[in-house]
């Protein structure tokens, strides 16, 4: 009978497989929804700090956000200043999607 045995490092992270299982959605997609879960909660998300952690491109990173906020696992909110001025966007990632699928 043979025995494996995994030794884990304590650098590791715990996510739902629900992304995993989503049959339309790229391989590109999940992987970057992985990547992102698997971020420390106060990295400062933003399309750029996305890029320079892959040899993917802005474009590519950009396609596979479009893609996750398709399918409820990224919300995007428009933030405002004290001014009523546009002053950036808000990411919110989620380990499920709060949507329906699309068909």
């Amino acid at each position: 009978m043979s025995i494996f045995r995994v030794h884990k490092s304590n650098n590791f992270t715990v996510m739902s497989n629900t992304h995993f299982k989503e049959k339309k959605m790229s391989l590109k997609a999940k992987g970057l929804l992985s990547l992102m879960l698997s971020l420390p909660d106060t990295w400062n998300y933003s399309v750029t700090g996305l890029v320079a952690l892959s040899k993917d491109g802005k474009d590519s990173v950009m396609s596979a956000l479009a893609e996750l906020e398709t399918f409820g696992y990224l919300e995007r909110v428009r933030t405002i200043n004290s001014k009523g001025q546009f002053s950036g966007i808000e990411y919110n990632i989620f380990e499920t999607p709060q949507q329906e699928k699309p068909i």
